[in-house]
């Protein structure tokens, strides 16, 4: 959001605006009750003498409060109680909802962030619109690094290696990660030696790697770094649960914490005189640590207090810290640190497993396509983190199937939900209906799709040059699937060729769904040629909604002579007329099919009745139009 005002100052974003109000929710924690007025003179002292014109025209004006989740204020916006005055002194919690709601300064614009799970959680139908941000896309990524090194051989030479690493790649999605990895393998250049092997495949061994970089880099007093980073870790804990960002003076004393040279790696200051306070860089440097501690200071009630606490919160602000907890109970995650800090109690790792194993018995049903998909890929993240594919196994038990319909999965989610599968021994069904997993997803995915016996993945906007991922789950030599959806994605003819040479090898799949996608064209005739061959073993075929016209209908008959073909739907297409007499002849032909659907081709009545009256012909034909 910082670059976004930036943008906007240099003229490049949003020149609408004559006045851009940038606030961060962390930073106002400790406000009771304010005017509009106060608030925004408390930020920029300098339009004193300038608000009353400012406010005459609100429809310039744009307010921007960045991390909702970080707010310990909160925000109800079904909330009756409403401030119409920039004077009145009302709780920070009014203001916003005022704003947003248009009782103060009607005509105003508000953009609101926050992490997903808060989000969740708040009424959204008061916001003109709702948008979440995908973070880099892969030339942006790119880009970062090149930005970054302004070395184009390093550059290169670091992009080309997190592009191979699939897990690395997923995580320069997110900028802050982007950054953390490229200051990881800028240390490598700077110490000459080529330390890619101890990258990190999870999130917690990224942060333990950029520790264990800021540890080898910038402390001289290494012994007393175990005692330093106790004391903040503790510190940082209690943030975490009590949701406290910003620490004061009072609170460094309580825990011991003794602001140094170290700790500037980690932490900054804010505000000037009595008012200083300091916060973590980052939320997420915050958590971790707050999980780090319990191995660095275990005691047992403590961790299963953290535990059970960060569990129950419904704002979702324990799940990264859950998930450093577990991703550090793998004793090849920490041995990274433990040169730095020595040995890490055993006992924190035990405790978090069987809390994990416990939770995930009681509490997950991924089978269950009504339960809650966020919790689910919640609880799949810390198991993923643990790097443990024996818990994994034990803790899916019996559960087959796998299903996210209609629930968004970036990136890593599609990563997390790779490992997890890969741990399942014979999954029956993965259901990825209308995820946007896209091109990236899959390419995260597909290297384990093979072993589902129904796998769904419509409405996901794959195009053509995804249909290399399709070729390689369906020619893998151990394909178990039966079933499969590639309905209502942007497929074209030219996937044709490729999925034609895919079927000719798969002995496996049954049931093809490609509905909905443009296959109408010249390359439709390779596909066709296959599924027409008695050595293809599909017997449920859906080209319902693919563009086909009477140009096609000719091909179709061909279809014809699969004998193992039992159901064909060619419903919604544009065959007319001039297409009757072609699909007369392939139901004529036919001696296996027990359903075709025809339904909306724009036949007359005519041709309707003509292929009718085939039901005499083919008794056991269900003729659907």
């Amino acid at each position: 959001m910082q670059k976004f005002v930036f943008d906007w100052v240099r003229g490049e974003l949003y020149q609408r605006f004559s006045f851009v109000f940038f606030f961060k929710f962390r930073m106002l924690n400790d406000i009771k009750e304010l005017s509009l007025v106060d608030l925004i003179l408390k930020e920029y002292p300098h339009l004193q003498t300038k608000l009353e014109t400012i406010f005459s025209d609100p429809a310039n004006l744009l307010f921007i409060f960045d991390g909702l989740d970080e707010s310990v204020q909160q925000m109800d916006f079904r909330s009756e109680r409403l401030c119409t005055s920039p004077q009145i002194q009302e709780s920070l919690s009014v203001l916003v909802v005022s704003l947003v709601k248009q009782s103060l300064l009607k005509g105003c614009y508000v953009l609101i962030t926050s992490r997903p799970t808060k989000l969740a959680l708040i009424e959204t139908q008061n916001f003109q619109r709702v948008s979440e941000i995908m973070g880099f896309f892969p030339k942006e990524r790119k880009l970062y690094f090149d930005k970054y090194f302004l070395d184009e051989k390093k550059s290169e030479m670091a992009f080309n290696y997190v592009r191979e690493n699939g897990i690395l790649y997923t995580f320069c999605y997110i900028p802050s990660y982007c950054w953390i990895l490229c200051t990881v393998l800028s240390t490598c250049f700077k110490l000459q030696e080529m330390c890619f092997e101890l990258l990190p495949k999870t999130v917690t061994q990224l942060f333990v790697t950029f520790f264990a970089n800021i540890l080898t880099n910038h402390s001289r007093d290494t012994s007393q770094v175990p005692a330093q980073l106790t004391s903040l870790g503790w510190m940082a804990g209690y943030g975490v649960m009590e949701h406290v960002l910003g620490f004061e003076s009072r609170n460094l004393e309580t825990f011991g914490v003794n602001y140094s040279s170290l700790l500037s790696n980690f932490m900054v200051e804010s505000g000037q005189g009595p008012n200083v306070t300091v916060s973590f860089f980052h939320l997420t440097i915050q958590e971790f640590l707050a999980a780090l501690v319990h191995y660095l200071d275990y005691s047992h009630e403590k961790l299963q207090e953290s535990l059970d606490k960060a569990r129950r919160f419904e704002d979702g602000r324990g799940e990264m810290f859950l998930r450093f907890l577990c991703g550090l109970s793998d004793s090849n995650t920490r041995a990274v640190l433990q040169k730095h800090l020595g040995d890490f109690s055993p006992k924190t790792s035990v405790g978090v497993i069987n809390w994990l194993s416990n939770t995930f018995s009681m509490n997950v049903r991924p089978d269950r396509e009504s339960d809650d998909k966020r919790k689910i890929l919640n609880m799949f993240a810390s198991l993923f983190e643990s790097r443990n594919r024996a818990l994994v196994a034990h803790c899916l038990g019996a559960n087959k199937k796998f299903q996210f319909p209609e629930f968004h999965l970036a990136p890593l989610d599609c990563t997390v939900l790779a490992f997890i599968l890969e741990c399942c021994r014979d999954p029956e069904l993965v259901d990825l209906d209308s995820c946007f997993i896209q091109t990236e997803g899959l390419e995260r995915l597909y290297t384990i799709l093979h072993n589902v016996m129904e796998l769904r993945l419509a409405n996901n906007d794959l195009k053509d040059t995804d249909m290399k991922f399709i070729y390689r789950i369906l020619t893998n030599p151990a394909c178990k699937i039966q079933n499969l959806s590639l309905k209502d994605n942007s497929f074209t003819e030219e996937c044709c060729p490729a999925l034609a040479a895919a079927l000719c090898e798969n002995q496996s799949l049954r049931t093809l769904d490609l509905s909905k996608n443009k296959l109408g064209g010249p390359e439709l005739e390779n596909l066709l040629n296959v599924l027409s061959n008695n050595a293809c073993k599909i017997g449920n075929l859906s080209l319902r909604a693919t563009k086909l016209t009477h140009e096609h209908a000719p091909l179709l008959v061909s279809l014809s002579g699969n004998t193992n073909l039992t159901h064909l739907n060619l419903s919604f297409n544009y065959f007319a007329d001039p297409g009757c007499e072609y699909i007369y002849e392939l139901i004529r032909k036919s001696t296996s099919l027990r359903e075709i659907r025809l339904g909306t081709n724009d036949f007359n009545e005519e041709s309707i009745g003509r292929l009718k009256s085939l039901q005499n012909y083919h008794p056991n034909l269900n003729i659907i139009l």
